[in-house]
């Protein structure tokens, strides 16, 4: 996978409303999510239309507690590797909200202004595809040639850095796979 201008070559994008400049231009960090909608059901276009802001209230009964929302990430991994880009990484989605991390010794809070947030569609109960672990390597690997901060020691979870209010990906996500997926990218 190569990045160019931001956006990440050959995949489908769906622009998203919820982004804009990140104040120090800074990309080093890549938070990881889950999101799936409604809750525990996967496909569709609802995760699209909230990242867009058409989710039709009436669909579910879940969606109107969420319509309001103004998120985004820059990528999905859809459940078969598909991957949807809706914010290019050069600048800043509206993912990770209130947030505090430990960066090499230093406490950073408003994380959106430097991460990539990347939802993988999914729960944390169900396990994570092949598929997406493969997708996420090779994105993964596109993000540190392009970006020279970014490395694997800082690759974190939304649960990581907003440990009262998530707890996403889940136990689900199996971390060790995920690094052995990067190490056969080299």
């Amino acid at each position: 996978m190569r990045i160019e201008e931001g956006w990440l070559e050959g995949v489908r994008r769906v622009v998203s409303p919820n982004q804009d400049a990140r104040p120090q231009g800074e990309v080093s960090a890549v938070v990881l999510h889950s999101i799936s909608l409604p809750p525990g059901e996967f496909g569709g276009e609802h995760i699209e239309r909230l990242f867009t802001n058409t989710l039709d209230a009436a669909a579910h009964p879940f969606f109107p507690s969420i319509v309001q929302l103004r998120v985004s990430a820059h990528l999905l991994i859809r459940r078969d590797g598909e991957c949807v880009q809706f914010v290019p990484f050069d600048r800043r989605a509206w993912h990770a909200g209130r947030s505090c991390w430990i960066d090499e010794g230093r406490i950073r809070r408003a994380l959106n202004d430097f991460t990539v947030g990347i939802e993988l569609e999914g729960d944390e109960i169900q396990a994570y595809r092949e598929a997406q672990y493969r997708s996420l390597a090779a994105v993964t690997k596109a993000l540190k040639l392009n970006y020279p901060d970014m490395n694997y020691a800082r690759i974190t979870s939304h649960a990581r850095v907003a440990p009262l209010r998530k707890n996403d990906p889940g136990p689900a996500f199996d971390w060790a796979y995920f690094r052995q997926c990067l190490k056969a990218l080299g």
